[in-house]
């Protein structure tokens, strides 16, 4: 018993050893992920059939006077000779992964083969091939939460299917007592060898398992990671800047062959193997890109003949055609090229599925973001461009009134006038102005203002000499000078003073804005340029909408400070970084 039960290990050793092997190879591991249909419950049979196979070819043969013959078992036996065959490890495993269905027709096939080589056992194991595949799959499913049996639970149910094998064998054949002997000296070594041989395959399984569910990990992460890498790509307004980008991201991050961008009708962009024919500006001509376009689904070509290059010695020889889905059409078509259709792997697969998704989840939000801030942008420009009905019937009636006394300073008025209207005219066609006409527009409602309010009020506005190709939202300093002579000089009937103050200090262009009047209440200062304050609480809606604009353009180092001086009176400025002009005003297009 002993030396049978040491040969038996040797045998379930090797086997498992194949086993293990297998396991290794990216076909068994998405055997074991993909979803059970019909077709795949067939297939998993077949396979679980031939290790069955394989197990009975690697067993043993016992004679009719109790001799082991150590030799496979690849022909036929003689009559009076016991197979004890090995296959019961394949067929309990194909039913508890399996189910019911998958175990039955294992166990058909492994039984078939056994009954074939013939022997004194033949038909009692030929039936309990089958008969454990279905109780091995009806057993699985009391263990239906987990996704794959424990090594403990394995070891216990790999107890039953060798006695049920002896219990079957001591039934149909009662003719002599031969059989019992042949039953006592192989019955313990095959329970202890099955159920070990069981309980270590769905170990390994289980690790094969936690491998996959690792890489999926991995390849989630990967493709999230760059994704949000493509953020900064999918922010561009040029397609091909979106393209090149992406196709230079994507062929740095990944192990592929080449990496191509198109749109509905042309390539926009090619990095890696096939760069000289591959060329942008080429139709599309593939049909499966075009079913792309069309299903709005991941498409894979794992044939030559499916990419459709026009180029005869091109190494690429499979694809994935992912789509990227913006608003519920295609914007564009990424294509990972590979050299073999081998090297597309079912983790390939995944990440490329996950890549789609993220890239277009991240594009939609972009395109929501610029449309949101589109429409912002064009509600803040046209509440900036409207003219002060009051300020406006005020400066005519300032200007009648001049033509009798000061004809001169009267058509200085209208011309300052005619400036700050064209000014606000053109305010809805731009995000950024230079900052030279910005001060022009400063200086026009400065001297309209002084004029009205002669002898009460005095503006001085300090600016450098040079001024230009720096560039600012529009209209941002007008509305805190306006602020500070309505509301904060509100009060002030004599000696008023508004200080407009430009300088560059230190890489940055600092505004400021201060009255000597009666500054903020303290209940509102932390809000008014956060809050767009209306009522009784100083119309703080010009600058709650000087802020925004600053902030969404410029950014955040840009937003208003707003305080009270000790003196009496109000303060408020901004900062905007000159390093950054240069690319802010791509915006004004």
């Amino acid at each position: 018993m002993k030396d049978l039960t040491i040969i038996l290990f040797e045998r379930l050793g090797l086997l498992l050893v194949i086993a293990f092997v297998l396991t290794r190879t990216p076909g068994f591991k998405s055997l074991l992920y993909r979803e059970f249909s019909w077709r795949m419950s067939f297939v998993h049979a077949v396979v679980f059939g031939i290790f069955g196979i394989a197990s009975t070819i690697t067993g043993i043969i016992v004679t009719a006077e109790g001799e082991i013959l150590h030799e496979f078992v690849v022909f036929p036996v003689e009559d009076g000779n016991l197979v004890v065959s090995l296959s019961l490890v394949a067929i309990v495993i194909a039913g508890l992964l399996g189910g019911p269905i998958v175990g039955l027709g294992a166990g058909l096939i492994a039984g078939t083969h056994v009954m074939l080589l013939g022997g004194v056992g033949w038909l009692a194991n030929g039936i309990v091939n089958p008969l454990t595949g279905l109780l091995a799959g009806l057993t699985a499913r009391f263990f239906s939460n987990e996704r794959v049996i424990s090594p403990l639970k394995a070891l216990f149910i790999g107890v039953f299917p060798p006695i049920l094998q002896m219990q079957l064998l001591l039934i149909m054949y009662t003719g002599g007592g031969g059989i019992i002997d042949i039953v006592d000296e192989i019955g313990l070594p095959l329970v202890l060898s099955n159920s070990i041989a069981i309980a270590i395959f769905t170990t390994m399984i289980g690790v094969v398992m936690k491998e996959q569910e690792n890489e999926a990990a991995m390849a989630t992460r990967q493709a999230l990671t760059i994704a949000e890498e493509a953020l900064p790509f999918l922010k561009k307004d040029s397609t091909t800047d979106v393209a090149n980008g992406l196709a230079n991201l994507l062929y740095d991050r990944l192990e592929l062959a080449a990496v191509s961008v198109t749109n509905h009708q042309e390539v926009l962009a090619h990095k890696g193997i096939g760069d000289k024919h591959h060329n942008i500006g080429d139709p599309i001509s593939s049909p499966l890109a075009k079913k792309a376009i069309e299903k709005k689904k991941l498409q894979v070509s794992y044939l030559k003949t499916d990419i459709q290059c026009n180029y005869d010695k091109c190494p690429l020889e499979a694809a994935i055609i992912i789509p990227i889905v913006e608003a519920d059409e295609v914007t564009y078509l990424i294509t990972f090229y590979f050299r073999k259709a081998q090297h597309i792997s079912p983790v390939e697969l995944m990440m490329a599925e996950g890549l789609g998704q993220f890239i277009s989840n991240q594009l939609n939000v972009v395109t929501t973001d610029k449309l949101k801030a589109h429409i912002r942008d064009a509600e803040l420009r046209n509440l900036q461009a409207q003219i002060n009905p009051h300020f406006l019937f005020n400066t005519l009636q300032l200007i009648a009134s001049l033509f009798r006394e000061d004809p001169k300073m009267a058509r200085h008025i209208t011309l300052q006038l005619a400036s700050y209207m064209r000014f606000n005219l053109r305010l809805v066609s731009k995000s950024l102005v230079e900052l030279e006409k910005e001060c022009e527009h400063v200086e026009a409602y400065t001297s309209i203002i002084q004029q009205r309010f002669r002898n009460r009020l005095q503006i001085d506005f300090i600016k450098p000499d040079d001024v230009s190709n720096i560039f600012i939202p529009p209209s941002t300093i007008q509305p805190l000078v306006e602020n500070a002579v309505q509301h904060g000089l509100k009060n002030v009937f004599d000696h008023a003073k508004v200080e407009i103050k430009i300088e560059k200090y230190d890489g940055k262009i600092n505004v400021s804005v201060r009255d000597n009047g009666s500054g903020f209440p303290e209940h509102i200062l932390p809000l008014v340029s956060h809050k767009p304050l209306v009522g009784d609480m100083n119309n703080g809606t010009g600058i709650y909408n000087v802020n925004q604009r600053l902030v969404r353009l410029i950014g955040e180092s840009a937003q208003l400070h707003i305080r009270n001086l000790p003196s009496g009176g109000s303060e408020v400025k901004f900062s905007i970084p000159m390093a950054e002009q240069n690319v802010e005003k791509r915006v004004i297009g």
